[in-house]
């Protein structure tokens, strides 16, 4: 797959950009602040829905604006299909795929596809399991698009559930008793545990398939990305008592000699209906859900140690990194081979690790790339890049960023 065509409409610090892709690699160059990662960033949220950097919407509509516009014509094999979708910072978004006005926004996915590295990723090395649980639920809704329905819909009745026992443990604290109401809302929970525990099932089962897939494509690109440094391994753990913990940190990992436990929907879904029974007076006195999907983590190891809390800089940012490219050879090996974004990567990495990283990416179908500094690039990376100049300038309508030099292309 690649991108040959990208409009960007009040998006950003960009309000219009029109920009003729190709297969290969294309370097955006500028200094930090003048829009660069904005025009990744817009393929980004067309690929996953969401942004790398923001979590709220209104940050992606141009100051002034009411609503932004990210338009992609992505070519997959003989298929061409433009994605567009409207941005609004209050309200509802529009997708259409060419004309079609499309009744979710969740149907544009799969359309682009992209797998993006951003400073950002370090979080997936050093920070909390949210970030390691995104990471593989972003994969997970790229390689499976119907789990997208079933993330949301979990995630809805995680919060009703949550809500609910909440209130009854907030009414204890202050010593009352619960009304016939209250009483009877209580008595729905197991009506709650069952849709959280099927849906959570399909979500904990898809995961893991993920975690297993992906386990040898991380141990070969770190490899190849650092061959002096310890090995690296992932593996999926659990907050479910019982089974599933007692192999939790065997999950998906690939460990020569040891076998991979990989769970079916049905037994997570059974083992977790058990976890909620075992759990109920717990969470009922916490106000809260105590295991499922929403706690789980991935683990990262180099050699026998966590990566978290024993990785180096270099190691951490080799080790993020290699999460994301292991998951495009694994989504290439699935078939769909997504578009290679690397944001502001290359300044972090020693030359060995540079040029390492030249050899992985040789023959991806496409590479999106931002540097502060053109100098940051490898000379073999260069030699047959297209190299995109950005550049912004304030103006009364705010800060715009424009393309001010296109290499290979006569000025007009």
């Amino acid at each position: 797959m690649y991108v040959r065509a990208l409009h960007l409409e009040d998006f950003r610090s960009w309000k219009s950009l029109d920009l003729e892709l190709s297969p290969g690699v294309t370097v955006f160059s500028g200094p930090n602040g003048h829009g660069k990662t904005n025009i990744v960033e817009a393929l980004g949220y067309l690929a996953h829905l969401g942004s790398h950097r923001v979590n709220s919407d209104s940050a992606l509509v141009r100051e002034n604006a009411t609503a932004s516009m990210i338009s992609a014509t992505a070519v997959n094999g003989r298929r061409e299909l433009t994605a567009r979708m409207t941005l609004r910072g209050h309200g509802a978004n529009k997708a259409h795929i060419n004309r079609t006005t499309l009744a979710t926004t969740r149907e544009l996915l799969g359309i682009v596809r992209t797998t993006l590295f951003s400073p950002e990723d370090l979080a997936l090395v050093r920070g909390e399991p949210e970030q390691r649980r995104q990471f593989l639920d972003t994969i997970m809704i790229a390689r499976y698009p119907r789990l997208g329905a079933v993330k949301a819909d979990y995630d809805k009745a995680l919060k009703q559930r949550n809500a609910l026992l909440r209130s009854h443990a907030m009414r204890s604290a202050l010593g009352g008793t619960l009304s016939e109401e209250e009483e009877a809302a209580l008595t729905t929970l197991d009506v709650w545990d069952a849709q959280l525990a099927a849906l959570g099932g399909q979500i904990m089962s898809a995961r893991i398939q993920i975690v297993h897939d992906l386990a040898p494509h991380l141990a070969q690109t770190y490899q190849r990305l650092a061959p002096e440094s310890r090995p690296a391994h992932v593996s999926y753990t659990s907050t479910i008592d019982g089974p599933l913990a007692k192999v939790g940190v065997h999950l998906g990992q690939s460990v020569p000699g040891e076998p991979t436990a990989l769970l079916t929907p049905e037994v997570a879904e059974a083992t977790l209906l058990h976890g909620f029974a075992d759990k109920r007076s717990q969470e009922i006195d916490r106000g809260t859900t105590l295991l499922g999907p929403h706690r789980d983590d991935v683990i990262l190891m180099l050699g026998t140690q966590p990566a978290k809390g024993f990785a180096s800089h270099g190691e951490s940012w080799s080790v993020a990194l290699s999460l994301r490219l292991g998951a495009f050879f694994m989504q290439r090996g699935d078939g769909t081979e997504p578009v290679v974004i690397l944001d502001d990567v290359f300044a972090e990495l020693d030359s060995s690790r540079r040029q390492a990283l030249v050899s992985l990416i040789s023959d991806a179908e496409q590479v999106l790339i931002t540097a502060a500094v053109e100098h940051d690039i490898p000379e073999a990376l260069k030699q047959d890049a297209t190299i995109v100049s950005v550049l912004a300038r304030d103006t009364p309508d705010g800060r715009i960023s424009e393309l001010t030099l296109k290499a290979g292309v006569d000025d007009e």
